[in-house]
């Protein structure tokens, strides 16, 4: 089953084109990643896929439902948190899911039953009656996802969730976010961080300039590469002895800060001839490992902009 298919969408606000040519389709019960620099069409994306915008051209199905001919049908199946929290901080979590609920056209009764259910599947259930103002940024997340979970959608859109947020709290919306595809939840997010989306997703799409440039797993992306590579780190950080196992090891060795790198192309064959080397040479040496290509490899690759974006976060760069 297909829960979103987008099929060649355009779109431009007078002379940017935000959108030229976006095609992906996302399976139902997944999680897909839309990757992208500042201003490569992500945000427009997903506008487009939850009826806040239309597309200039082209078609898009969300749960069976067109988006441009059936957007209500669209926007009864879905659930959106979006960048911001958009919880009254002057309510307390409870009050403010019980309003969503109501919104949803749920009852009394009903509103404050799913309120109380997803207070704990959030895990939220003891601040339930504190004011929203009290709450971190990781709790504020969280029930901003609780509202969006509110009339039980089919699909979900992510837009940047744990943007701001510290590790402990990152990973507990990361918990949140594996435990609802579990459940049989569609799940489509943007994020700028690349080790997230390595992390959560079944596949990841990139655009690029208003185009898809790179759809598949994670680990089909980065085999495409093909930059397996070992990396040696010695028991002393001794110039000279790093520069006689770089000369040991060949022309493509090549020291970066402590440690030192070089091609495997015969993977953990070519681990096993390097530590060889170094143990007959008499270097010794603290860790040596057989390191596959990333996402942020693969994200430098595909994009037009091989320079650092602050708009993106690498692994080395996170928090």
């Amino acid at each position: 089953m297909t829960a979103i298919s987008a099929d060649h969408l355009s779109k431009s606000f007078g002379r940017t084109r935000a959108l030229v040519d976006v095609s992906f389709q996302v399976p139902g019960g997944s999680i897909v990643a839309l990757l992208g620099r500042n201003g490569a069409g992500k945000t427009t994306t997903i506008r487009i896929l939850t009826t806040l915008l239309r597309a200039d051209a082209g078609s898009a199905r969300v749960a069976g439902c067109d988006v441009r001919e059936d957007p209500d049908g669209v926007r009864r199946r879905i659930g959106v948190t979006g960048q911001t929290t958009t919880m009254d901080s002057l309510l307390s979590g409870r009050q403010n899911l019980e309003i969503v609920g109501r919104f949803c056209h749920l009852s009394p009764a009903a509103s404050r039953r799913r309120a109380a259910e997803l207070l704990r599947q959030v895990g939220l259930e003891n601040a339930s009656d504190r004011l929203v103002r009290t709450y971190s940024g990781g709790m504020r997340r969280r029930l901003d996802l609780a509202a969006s979970l509110i009339a039980e959608p089919e699909v979900l859109f992510f837009d940047e969730p744990t943007t701001g947020l510290d590790p402990i709290s990152r990973a507990e919306m990361w918990g949140s976010i594996r435990a609802l595809a579990g459940r049989g939840t569609t799940i489509l997010l943007t994020t700028q961080y690349l080790d997230e989306a390595d992390q959560l997703a079944h596949r990841v799409v990139v655009l690029n300039e208003g185009l898809v440039v790179a759809d598949g797993t994670p680990e089909k992306l980065k085999a495409s590469i093909g930059w397996q590579r070992i990396r040696v780190t010695l028991s002393h950080l001794d110039p000279a002895e790093l520069n006689r196992a770089t000369e040991l090891l060949g022309p493509r060795a090549e020291v970066v800060g402590r440690f030192l790198h070089l091609p495997a192309p015969d993977g953990l064959r070519s681990l096993r001839e390097t530590v060889d080397r170094l143990a007959v040479a008499g270097i010794e040496v603290h860790e040596v490992a057989l390191e596959h290509p990333t996402l942020d490899e693969v994200f430098s690759a595909v994009t037009t902009d091989q320079t650092p974006d602050a708009g993106m976060v690498t692994r080395g760069a996170m928090l």
